[in-house]
């Protein structure tokens, strides 16, 4: 190490004035002061470390540029296709058997009495609009990865046989970012991109719907957050009471993604939001993110106190209204967690512009998110 550590500083002299170094196992640290702009920097360190088998990460550390060397792991990755496609397929499976639930549309709804296996297009209105918001979503990162050429895999599927069809969709990162802007922009890709599709999808479904007599049974209606709500009201206005909007699967299927692009903007952790307030506010990520948890757990208590005082309340319809936001919190914090890795360059600020595009992220977040009620309200 104390050779490599020789070499490696030989490469740095004319880029940092260093101060002090220090070796943590395989991982090498000088600090000092740049002597050059970051970017350029990061250009000319990479050129020099890659020979040597090491990848340059550039910090702030105490008022000096701190420069880490890390050893490279892996270059050059290979991705299974085969298993992407594999794993597309059995989601496409999964939401056309998930749309079956989903009626309202007379073309597909005649399908359903089909003796044959054509009557799972059934789903098809559902299965379609969803799968296209959630690809569009992941090809958003993929292909703004690829832009800044980021080592990055195709979308990975994954089915589940509930609900809505599927888990989602992920792709895999296996080279950091270069910079915070690079670092946003591959994150807000993916919900921008997903809401293109998202937004024309609702707006037709809701074209599509109608209002008709509440069934003497009851019925199962999504919980409305302020997108779905205003869309709503823009197409029927104030439904009387009595009746019901029964929506078209279209609209179901945007609802749906509008939940998935809402969840993906909480700023925490490995999650969109998490990497934007990333770029956005750097080692201060943390603190957002376990703020946000914080922040859901309120929700939560809220919901709960608030429809146990309200006329008919009880602590089964007070857990049932609040649940989803402790679930949601409980996720986070031990799945998600608040953990995220650096780029390259930690130095170079961010654009103004990228600025205003992340709080206009957190609109759609506000927007996009149901309001302290269970997302499937059973209505009796």
């Amino acid at each position: 190490m104390l050779v490599t550590e020789d070499r490696l500083r030989r490469n740095v002299e004319d880029v940092l004035a260093v101060r002090d170094r220090q070796i943590h196992g395989g991982i090498v640290v000088f600090r000092g002061e740049l002597m050059t702009e970051p970017a350029r920097a990061l250009d000319l360190l990479i050129a020099r470390f890659r020979p040597l088998g090491y990848t340059p990460y550039l910090r702030e550390e105490a008022g000096l540029v701190a420069l880490q060397a890390l050893p490279v792991t892996d270059t050059a990755p290979r991705w299974r296709i085969g298993v992407n496609v594999a794993l597309f397929v059995l989601t496409c499976l999964s939401t056309l058997v998930a749309g079956l639930s989903f009626v309202g549309s007379p073309t597909f709804d005649a399908l359903r009495t089909d003796p044959s296996a054509a009557r799972f297009l059934a789903g098809a209105p559902f299965a379609f609009t969803f799968l296209a918001i959630l690809g569009v979503h992941e090809l958003g990162h993929y292909f703004t990865a690829r832009h800044y050429h980021a080592s990055v895999s195709l979308p990975y599927f994954i089915p589940a046989p509930f609900l809505f069809g599927t888990l989602g969709a992920i792709i895999l990162m296996r080279s950091p970012a270069r910079d915070r802007n690079s670092l946003f922009d591959i994150a807000a890709a993916g919900p921008l991109a997903g809401l293109a599709v998202a937004l024309p999808a609702g707006l037709l479904g809701f074209a599509w719907s109608s209002v008709v007599p509440v069934p003497p049974g009851g019925y199962m209606a999504f919980g409305d957050s302020l997108l779905t709500w205003g869309l709503s009201y823009l197409r029927f206005g104030h439904i009387p009471p009595g009746y019901m909007l029964f929506t078209h699967p279209m609209a179901d299927a945007a609802w749906a993604g509008f939940l998935v692009t809402a969840l993906n903007l909480f700023p925490v952790g490995q999650l969109d939001g998490g990497r934007i307030a990333y770029a956005l506010f750097g080692r201060r990520h943390r603190a957002i993110g376990k703020a946000t948890v914080v922040g859901l757990l309120l929700f939560g208590a809220a919901s709960f106190f608030w429809t146990l005082r309200a006329p008919g309340g009880d602590v089964v319809s007070a857990l049932a209204t609040s649940l989803n936001w402790f679930v949601w919190a409980g996720v986070i914090s031990l799945l998600v967690g608040f953990h995220h890795s650096p780029p390259l360059d930690d130095l170079s600020p961010i654009s103004p512009g990228r600025r205003v595009v992340g709080l206009v992220c957190l609109v759609l977040m506000l927007l996009l998110i149901p309001p302290p009620i269970s997302p499937l309200v059973a209505i009796r």
